[in-house]
C-alpha cells in the first residue's frame, strides 16, 4: 500500500484494508449506513461519510482509493475486530479504521467532501 507524503500506515491496518476491501460495495455500504446509522453514532458516520464522498472523486489516487475501500469493506463487515452488535464497544475498531483511513487520505478531503457528508448527516440526524 502507498503512503501519503511520508505518513505510516501500520502493517496490522494495511493487512486489514486489503483483507476487507472484498467486503466493499456502494450497495453494502449504503445499507450499513442506511441500517446502523443511530446505533453507530453521528461521529462514526461522518467519518465513513467522508471516506466515501473521497472515494467518488475523480482526482482521488489509486492508491487512496484501495485504502478508502478497505476501510469502508471493514466498516461494513459485521465480523471485524469486535462485533458491531455489541453494545457500546461494538464500533470501537471500526472507529479505529475509519481513523487510521482519514488520517492516510486527509489531503483529498476538501470543503466539498465535508459538505456532502454534512449534509447526509443532517438529512439522518436532524
Amino acid at each position: 500500500m502507498h503512503q501519503k507524503y511520508g505518513e505510516s500506515v501500520s502493517e496490522k491496518d494495511q493487512m486489514k484494508y486489503e483483507k476487507y476491501s472484498k467486503k466493499y460495495s456502494e450497495e453494502n455500504f449504503w445499507e450499513k449506513v442506511g441500517r446502523h446509522a443511530l446505533t453507530a453514532g453521528k461521529e462514526i458516520i461522518f467519518m465513513a461519510l467522508k471516506l466515501y464522498y473521497v472515494l467518488q472523486k475523480s482526482e482521488t489516487p489509486a492508491w487512496a482509493k484501495a485504502t478508502i475501500i478497505g476501510a469502508l469493506g471493514y466498516f461494513i463487515s459485521p465480523i471485524d475486530g469486535i462485533l458491531d452488535f455489541i453494545p457500546v464497544i461494538g464500533y470501537s475498531d471500526d472507529i479505529g479504521v475509519l481513523v487510521a483511513a482519514l488520517a492516510t487520505v486527509t489531503t483529498y478531503i476538501d470543503e466539498g467532501v465535508v459538505k456532502l457528508a454534512e449534509k447526509k448527516l443532517k438529512a439522518w440526524f436532524g
